[in-house]
């Protein structure tokens, strides 16, 4: 349906008229220290507060067998959270529009040093347009708006004509595996919207992630004698720059892949964390170090590690050392394969219309080679899936935040969205 230029209006002015409380609400998300593993009580609050806006309330936690089978699922370590998923379903009295799923995630990365903040990472402090926090942008700012704009609707007597299932995960950071046991829980829709900080566009694909751990052993001798031992971290900066090389071969392909079109440098490879060694005067007897790569959209997740593991097991073995201690590859995380979304779908252009009633200007759209939980509902629901949301900065770094006039006006959007898919009717 196309709202007409009436309801329109009184649902940006409903946006409006919430937003202080949207904007309370969000501080609160920003005040629970969601770190992987810890955001059971976040999980708790959602949870009830859903419960209290009168949703169908579902709670389940991560079934790992499932998972780990299924292709897009990333295999389970012992830092894997288990803090449950929390879905709240809306059902109309006709249903009468189409369905859709709003989802978000709750978990966040870590904070990091905290003296390097000038803000407290879970204060919610606002400062002109701008509210701080880990998370405030990537994204319980989402999170506020998947409530709000369906709270906009509520204040001016309306519902969603069509079932409407609010999805609360976590694992976003690490695996994606939250996402995809709502799918495995049998979870789907017409549509996907997933608010996700993308500076007021539409992300048009994504790349796909993968994570694996990289363990060298080394031989230990004392200082003095260390000629006669094997440097495990020196061993390992080695293989780093053999794997260094896959980065440079897979950026070079860049131009047989068209959603990168204008994407400098597409793929990047990061040495997340790196350990090793036990004593300062002792030649270091291992190393072990994180990686997280990106792959192309229309690559295969397992194809691909498996090309990374066979370039760097050759790479050890014309290494004097690795080649009679050979490294050990272990998949930590991510196993995702990116996603495309085709133009032209009835959801985009229902969001086109929504965003150019809210901003005044047309929809742009991108591609990320950030890791996206929209992939899942892409993939595997096989549904058109719209991952648009607002601005935010310092995402992942320090002094995250996200803007408070974006959020606003992407929640208007949002609301009229809503509106215009599932169709309304009266409370």
């Amino acid at each position: 349906m196309t709202l007409t230029p009436e309801l329109r209006d009184r649902i940006l002015a409903s946006v409006e008229a919430g937003f202080d409380d949207q904007i309370a609400y969000l501080q609160r998300l920003v005040g629970f220290a969601s770190q992987r593993g810890e955001e059971f009580a976040i999980q708790d609050f959602i949870f009830r507060d859903y419960a209290a806006r009168g949703l169908k309330m579902d709670r389940f936690e991560m079934d790992e067998a499932a998972l780990t089978a299924h292709e897009g699922g990333a295999p389970f370590s012992a830092r894997h959270s288990r803090a449950p998923i929390v879905v709240g379903l809306h059902h109309p009295r006709d249903e009468t529009g189409r369905s859709l799923i709003l989802q978000h995630h709750l978990d966040v990365v870590p904070v990091g040093p905290r003296e390097m903040w000038e803000h407290d990472p879970y204060g919610g402090e606002i400062e002109g347009d701008w509210m701080y926090g880990r998370g405030a942008g990537d994204m319980k700012a989402g999170a506020a708006a998947n409530v709000f704009a369906l709270e906009a609707l509520r204040r001016i007597g309306l519902q969603p004509a069509a079932t409407v299932c609010l999805q609360s995960v976590v694992e976003e950071e690490s695996t994606g595996n939250g996402a995809l046991q709502t799918f495995l829980r049998g979870y789907t829709a017409d549509a996907a919207l997933i608010p996700e900080p993308e500076d007021e566009k539409l992300a048009r694909a994504n790349l796909g992630v993968l994570w694996f751990e990289v363990m060298v052993r080394g031989i230990p001798v004392h200082v003095r004698e260390m000629g006669e031992g094997a440097n495990a971290i020196d061993a390992a900066y080695r293989l780093i720059g053999a794997l260094r090389e896959i980065e440079t071969k897979w950026n070079a392909e860049a131009s047989a892949h068209p959603e990168c079109d204008g994407i400098d440098h597409p793929v990047n490879l990061n040495i997340g964390l790196i350990e090793g060694g036990d004593w300062g005067s002792s030649v270091p007897a291992w190393c072990r170090f994180q990686v997280r790569i990106s792959i192309y959209a229309a690559d295969k997740a397992q194809a691909k590690l498996a090309e990374i593991i066979d370039h760097a097991m050759a790479f050890a073995r014309a290494d004097s050392f690795l080649n009679q201690n050979p490294p050990v590859f272990t998949q930590n995380g991510f196993n995702s394969e990116g996603y495309i979304l085709a133009p032209g779908s009835e959801a985009e252009q229902t969001l086109e219309r929504a965003h150019e009633t809210a901003f005044a200007a047309p929809l742009e759209s991108f591609t990320t080679a950030a890791y996206l939980d929209a992939r899942v509902y892409a993939l595997y629901n096989r549904i058109p899936t719209l991952c648009y949301g607002p601005k935010a900065r310092g995402i992942h770094g320090f002094d995250e935040a996200v803007s408070l006039s974006s959020l606003k006006k992407v929640t208007q959007s949002m609301a009229l969205f809503i509106a215009d898919w599932c169709g309304t009717e009266n409370i």
